[in-house]
Formats: C-alpha cells, sequence, structure tokens
C-alpha cells in the first residue's frame, strides 16, 4: 500500500495559519492528481483542494475558496496546503491523496493512495 506522508497539523486560535505538507514517495512515480481531503469524525471525507501536479490547474470547492491554498514544489515530490483565518470549522484531520486518474474528484474511494493523515485543532 502506497502511504504518502503528511505532516504540519496542530493546534491553532481562530484566525492563525497553518502550512500542511504532504510528501510523495519517488518510487510510485509521476502522479498526474493530488488533493487534500479533511475529515470531522462521523462526517465523509471531504475535499479541500486539488491539483493537477502537470499543468499545475487547480480546483477548489466553493466553500474553501479564498482561505486555502494548494501548491507543489518544482520537484513535485511535496504538496502543500496553505491554510489561513482559520476558523473553529476547520478542525479536523487532514489527508493529502493521489489518484493517477487526471479528474479532480470528490470521492475519497477514488483515490488508491493516502497518507495517515494529520490533525489540526482551531480554538476560539
Amino acid at each position: 500500500q502506497v502511504l504518502l506522508a503528511e505532516s504540519g497539523g496542530g493546534s491553532v486560535q481562530a484566525g492563525g495559519s497553518l502550512r500542511l505538507s504532504c510528501e510523495v514517495p519517488g518510487y510510485i512515480g509521476r502522479i498526474p492528481l493530488m488533493s487534500w481531503f479533511r475529515q470531522v469524525p462521523g462526517l465523509k471525507r471531504a475535499k479541500v483542494a486539488c491539483i493537477e501536479t502537470e499543468r499545475g490547474l487547480i480546483y477548489y470547492p466553493g466553500a474553501m475558496k479564498g482561505r486555502f491554498t494548494i501548491s507543489q514544489d518544482n520537484s513535485k515530490t511535496w504538496l502543500y496546503l496553505q491554510m489561513d483565518n482559520l476558523k473553529p470549522e476547520d478542525t479536523a484531520i487532514y489527508y493529502c491523496a493521489a489518484r493517477d486518474v487526471l479528474y479532480c474528484s470528490g470521492f475519497a474511494t477514488n483515490y488508491p493512495y493516502w497518507g495517515q493523515g494529520t490533525p489540526v485543532t482551531v480554538s476560539l
């Protein structure tokens, strides 16, 4: 099982920022589509942002636009999620995910590659 590796989660106060990182193992080769998801206990994983790694095209669900920024490094082995002006409702486990199909799916089941998740807690 391919395991991506997230880092950067933590606890912040509302209005603060965090930058999450995700390392893509080199042995899996080029991955055309990578996404960030988040999950609150009891709810399904929800897409936060995704990026087509070759063209750099980025997609955000409507509710995520403006405060979250997905990016990658030039080598395409690191994926990032910059989160600004965090709110308590952003509290969740954040996951990076990858798929070999060039489509920004919002269904977690369409992604075969996942990280273990990194927790983000935003307090008032």
